[in-house]
């Protein structure tokens, strides 16, 4: 069987090393030594100023919403994963869904004026697979209509765009450390911005809003996340170098396999360099997807219409609504298998599988 994912996990002894000292020290949760070192670990390594390791990618959204003080409308794009829009929707603001560019996946920028009213208050823009938006552009609008920006950076660990991290962008950014991510922690999130009062801010929510035994700065959430989990963190983090260059060699073996298949892989932003955390094609057509699900299935290999269906038009808590590029593409995409331990022999199964079901 060939799963869509699988968690990298690092040899067993050197985790068990790292969490014997918890027995040791009794810290389990509330910031110990192990979450304070990975934040520092990964400020160096992603190169920004301020981060904070928390719960998972939705709190950290959820934190990111609140800590910006937004109400009102954000703009948003309705092919991403759901969290993206169920926060808006939790935090108690209306998402404003504006159409994709066809070509990147993208939340399409010059959609996005139009699409502003005096109720405005944010854009909440997704790095699909992690491919950065254009933002540029959207750093031009939010300025123009004064705007707070935030992120879904979900997919973007390590991208840099005109050489910085792609998490220097924005009011907030946010990252998934989801045990499917390219890099994980099990469970985990980060929230990173270059506003030191904003850091501040996001601190005291992540913990109940204390700042002190018996006082409060801020109205709060339980966005801790304990030690077991950063101590996978710390581990995996030195292999993501070797994490990077296998899912490289896996993705060239694809591109080569399937040159002549009838899809096309999202557009990247050009400026930036890739992760490799996703490999989505665009169909033809969704009865050529199908098929090649199908027979893949059939074979015991399987793979992910991420995203599908649109969030425009599926969520129940929210009235369905067409967006024209969404509504076309979404049901045309799907991601094949991708992570650290699958072989080159299997991608060569994968890909001929897929010639086999476009050749019938």
């Amino acid at each position: 069987m060939i799963p869509v994912t699988k968690p990298f996990l690092p040899p067993n002894d050197e985790y068990l090393k790292i969490i014997d000292g918890i027995w040791k020290r009794q810290w389990l949760t509330n910031m110990g030594p192990l979450a304070s070192e990975l934040e520092m670990s990964l400020k160096e390594y992603l190169k920004v100023n301020h981060l904070l390791f928390v719960t998972n990618g939705t709190i950290a959204l959820q934190m990111a919403i609140k800590s910006l003080n937004i109400t009102g409308e954000i703009i948003t794009t309705p092919f991403s994963f759901v969290a993206t829009t169920s926060t808006i929707v939790w935090e108690g603001c209306t998402p404003v869904f504006v159409d994709i560019d066809e070509k990147t996946l993208n939340i399409d920028a010059t959609k996005i004026e139009a699409a502003i009213t005096e109720n405005t208050q944010a854009i909440l823009a997704t790095h699909v697979y992690g491919n950065p938006c254009d933002v540029e552009a959207i750093e031009k609008i939010a300025t123009k209509y004064n705007l707070k920006v935030i992120y879904d950076g979900a997919h973007a660990f390590g991208v840099r765009v005109n050489n910085k991290s792609i998490f220097e962008y924005g009011d907030i950014s946010t990252c998934s450390l989801h045990a499917t991510k390219l890099y994980h922690s099990v469970e985990g999130g980060l929230i990173i911005t270059k506003d030191p009062d904003l850091l501040k801010k996001n601190a005291y929510i992540r913990n109940f809003g204390f700042n002190g035994p018996e006082s409060f700065a801020e109205l709060g959430i339980n966005g801790k996340n304990s030690e077991f989990h950063a101590a996978m963190g710390l581990v995996n983090l030195k292999y993501i170098d070797d994490i990077y260059k296998r899912r490289k060699v896996i993705t060239e073996r694809y591109n080569e396999k399937l040159l002549n298949f009838r899809a096309y892989r999202p557009k990247w932003h050009s400026d930036a360099n890739i992760n490799y955390a996703y490999y989505p094609l665009v169909f033809e057509n969704e009865k050529l997807l199908l098929e090649v699900k199908n027979l893949l299935e059939g074979h015991e290999i399987f793979t992910r219409r991420y995203f599908y269906p649109s969030l425009a038009n599926t969520l129940p808590y929210l009235e369905p609504k067409k967006i024209e590029i969404t509504d076309k593409v979404s049901p045309t995409v799907l991601c094949l298998p991708l992570y650290y331990d699958l072989t080159l022999e299997e991608v060569d199964l994968i890909c001929r599988l897929m010639l086999r079901a476009q050749n019938n």
